[in-house]
């Protein structure tokens, strides 16, 4: 049996449209948009925990800080799906002063990045590799699934797939979409159970802790609520904060200390430790 699909041609052109609500429409017009209904959105990977690992917060620190959070890793192996990314670290950070020394634009500057990434991505995966870590890349998000099922962990760079392609911040040359942003768009892509950011603080303060040891934790609060406080430091990526505004899978980031033994495990299980930040 074959199905037509019904084509229609404007009355003033010749031009054919295959009919649908669609049809015809620019896509950009903000009445049209709105009368748009939408279905729920398809969670792929509804039970994956998505754990970034700071690099500067804790794979530059080496073993002492690396070691403890993948064994904690290991042991929660059976107990919960996970996909871990890597962030760039202070490597990013000194390819980042060369790049805007010598006029890079923002997009290899991101594409810069991604290398740093990268590395620090094989390094976590090669230390999982005996429990089943192996390094993937963005390209076989299709593929998370099988490798879920069958007891992987998949670990990949954390830097978001813009590249050379990157959005021209709102301030100066450096890409507002780093490894923090990457890590939630997986999340929010896939549909996952949690986004989980492990820094090397407890979580979200009103100040630089390192350097304001007056700073006051904030536990919970809404993104909205965050930007409009307009902390002149955070703790994640503000570009991050502003897309939690609008996702529609994940609806909060966890943010926790990697460097307390039990934090990782303790999020993992759904308790609430470090800040959470949420959809308000």
């Amino acid at each position: 049996m074959i199905t037509k699909m019904a084509v229609v041609r404007e009355k003033d052109s010749k031009r054919l449209h295959v009919k649908s609500k669609l049809m015809g429409e620019s896509l950009i017009g903000k009445n049209f948009l709105q009368s748009l209904e939408y279905t729920e959105t398809a969670r792929m990977l509804p039970d994956a925990n998505v754990m970034k690992i700071g690099g500067q917060s804790i794979t530059d620190m080496g073993a002492r800080s690396i070691l403890p959070i993948t064994n904690e890793i290991i042991e929660n192996i059976g107990k919960h799906q996970m996909i871990l990314t890597a962030g760039g670290g202070t490597r990013s950070r000194h390819v980042y002063a060369i790049a805007l020394e010598l006029g890079m634009p923002t997009g290899v500057i991101s594409a810069l990045g991604h290398a740093t990434s990268e590395q620090n991505a094989l390094m976590i995966s090669t230390l999982l590799m005996p429990y089943g870590g192996m390094k993937t890349s963005r390209g076989d998000l299709p593929e998370l699934g099988s490798y879920l099922r069958q007891g992987w962990i998949p670990v990949l760079n954390g830097m978001p797939t813009y590249g050379f392609y990157e959005p021209p911040p709102e301030e100066g040359r450096l890409p507002a979409n780093r490894t923090d942003v990457g890590t939630f768009l997986l999340s929010e892509v896939i549909g996952a159970k949690q986004c989980i950011m492990i820094k090397d603080v407890d979580g979200l303060y009103s100040d630089n802790p390192k350097n304001n040891p007056d700073a006051e934790f904030i536990p919970k609060i809404g993104a909205k609520e965050l930007i409009e406080k307009d902390l002149d430091d955070l703790v994640v990526e503000r570009m991050m904060v502003e897309l939690l505004c609008r996702t529609q899978n994940i609806k909060q980031v966890q943010i926790i200390n990697g460097l307390k033994e039990g934090n990782i495990s303790k999020a993992l299980n759904g308790e609430h430790v470090g800040t959470i930040i949420y959809q308000d």
